[in-house]
């Protein structure tokens, strides 16, 4: 099973409204649901950065890129 892929989160540089995501790996369709739910309900960076997800979860990775994108990324 492959480990690599990624998660990035498109945000407008302003006020942080999230745009889209892009995702490529084995298992990310599993995130549908997070990346619609977050473009519904008009969610910036910091509603996903501040939603705790469990861990070690493919889900985690919705998290991280919405830190990453405000420069507070907890994995490098």
């Amino acid at each position: 099973e492959s480990k690599s892929g990624f998660v990035r989160v498109v945000a407008r540089r302003d006020n942080h409204l999230i745009l889209g995501w892009q995702a490529v790996g084995a298992g990310v369709s599993e995130l549908s649901t997070a990346f619609g739910q977050s473009l519904e309900m008009g969610a910036c960076l910091e509603d996903i950065a501040g939603t705790i997800h469990a861990h070690p979860t493919l889900g985690e990775a919705v998290q991280e890129a919405a830190l990453r994108a405000l420069g507070h990324a907890l994995h490098l």
